[in-house]
């Protein structure tokens, strides 16, 4: 497998893309540039990261409906949930807001999982 490029090649994204040309000093915004270019970097990384998450789930989607298992794992979540919460106060990130991240890609889990479901009751 190789590894990701964490660089955004796509010829229609401009990494300079502001409102702010021509406002501001253009020291300020090659600084900005600068952060930017670093968030830009962890953006990608998270699709990345998330691309391979929900390739774990899918396959763990098709094993929970080759053995006819539910979707949804509550107690399951409910322990990932509170894990997530726990490393996030030690990062210094917001555990409501790492909560509310940790839900969504649950429910997309999920939905994927009862698509999955449904697609092997017809096998």
């Amino acid at each position: 497998m190789s590894e990701p490029n964490f660089t955004d090649d796509s010829p229609t994204f401009d990494p300079h893309a502001s409102s702010l040309e021509g406002q501001v000093d253009q020291g300020v915004l090659d600084e900005l540039y600068a952060i930017r270019g670093s968030i830009d970097n962890f953006d990608a990384q998270l699709v990345y990261l998330l691309a391979e998450r929900f390739k774990a789930t899918q396959r763990v989607g098709h094993l929970k409906a080759h053995h006819k298992l539910p979707p949804s794992d509550p107690n399951r979540e409910k322990a990932q949930i509170e894990r997530l919460r726990e490393l996030a106060q030690s990062a210094n990130l917001d555990p409501e807001f790492a909560e509310k991240v940790l839900n969504f890609i649950i429910s997309e889990v999920i939905r994927h999982h009862r698509h999955i479901s449904d697609t092997h009751q017809n096998d």
